[in-house]
């Protein structure tokens, strides 16, 4: 990305935390949120320090058009406390550690999970965290993910929504997604960056559009394929409210029963509209930078608010949150009760992670 495409991303992003700022409170007539340290993050992110420096030294000097932040477990406490925050579910971004190859790639999915491990020991009501992977390398990810889950404790696991340019739901990722389902695993899918020689030359930063069709790409692969129908104990979470697949659900389900849908992948059954209507249900949606009025409602359009969890995105959302007190979502006042805001916010994310739950209560 160029410097002129960063910089207009950055002043994006500040005036949007211009916005929130002005806005804390939320509308007028806005439901007030709840009070105190009360929120669930479960789209948080850390960068441990020998992850960080490996990550500059191949190269990735911004993740998704956004400068490589910064991250300590005290920086991410002071978040969490000036924003209501009572713990993170930490997972570790785009590009996971595909970046890597062979036993550099197990080596540091090993050094990060480890990492995270201690610091939810160390802060346990503050921490829990999601395991990253070896991508795509199946057999290492898959044990990797049995120590991750059995030996240190991990909440579930992060993957990203394309490895390669191969998309979750491929017939590759197979054996991985059965030893997921074995394990009633929560599974946090986040958007990859999608190579420059793969999408338009725009001048704006991946995280604006790009990172939301990849999501939105990579369910649609997953209803298509099959895999939420093979696998229904494994419980999926979407970034970014899912991206567009809130607005593409009809589309998709009505498609699989047109002439269009004779490509459908070779073997797998079609899904009806209803089936795919009844699928889409069942992903949660977080609202790391969509906790706006159209993303919520889009999102209730196609699933219950039981299916909603809050996220925040930090550190890359930094920019987006100013100094000072108020709610950095003031969308959600537009749509839920206070109540439901904490139903949101709170009570969801904590049915979904157990131990986490132990740990806060």
């Amino acid at each position: 990305m160029s410097r002129r495409s960063l910089l207009i991303g950055a002043g994006a992003l500040a005036a949007g935390g211009a916005a929130a700022a002005a806005t804390a409170a939320g509308p007028a007539g806005a439901a007030p949120a709840p009070k105190g340290r009360y929120r669930i993050d479960l789209h948080a992110h850390c960068l441990p320090p020998e992850y960080r420096e490996s990550l500059l030294q191949h190269g990735h000097y911004t993740i998704g058009g956004y400068p490589t932040p910064q991250w300590s477990p005290e920086s991410a406490i002071d978040f969490m406390d000036r924003w209501g925050i009572q713990a993170q579910a930490l997972s570790v971004s785009d590009p996971g550690v595909s970046y890597l190859k062979g036993k550099d790639a197990r080596d540091m999915a090993r050094y990060c999970n480890t990492y995270a491990s201690k610091l939810f020991k160390k802060y346990p009501s503050r921490f829990g965290a999601f395991a990253v992977l070896p991508m795509p390398d199946v057999a290492a990810s898959i044990a990797e993910m049995e120590y991750a889950l059995d030996t240190l404790h991990l909440d579930g696991v992060v993957l990203l929504s394309a490895y390669d340019g191969v998309y979750l739901g491929d017939p590759r990722f197979e054996p991985l997604m059965a030893a997921l389902n074995r394990r009633q695993a929560f599974v946090f899918v986040h958007p990859a960056a999608i190579p420059d020689s793969a999408k338009p030359s725009l001048p704006l930063p991946d995280f604006l559009e790009e990172f939301t069709f990849d999501t939105t790409r990579a369910a649609t692969l997953m209803l298509a394929g099959g895999t939420l129908r093979r696998y229904p104990g494994i419980r999926f979470q979407l970034a970014h409210a899912g991206g567009t697949l809130p607005f593409l659900s009809w589309r998709i389900g009505v498609a699989a029963q047109t002439p269009v849908g004779t490509k459908w992948p070779a073997g797998v059954p079609r899904p009806s509209a209803l089936e795919v209507q009844k699928l889409i249900r069942t992903f949660f949606y977080d609202t790391a930078l969509s906790a706006s009025e159209a993303a919520m409602r889009s999102v209730l359009a196609v699933a219950p608010r039981s299916q909603i969890v809050f996220g925040s995105d930090w550190p890359f959302s930094q920019m987006t949150f100013l100094d000072g007190g108020g709610d950095p979502a003031p969308g959600l006042s537009s749509v839920f009760t206070t109540d439901q805001r904490y139903d949101v916010e709170h009570r969801n994310p904590l049915k979904q992670l157990p131990r986490l739950r132990s740990a806060v209560d």
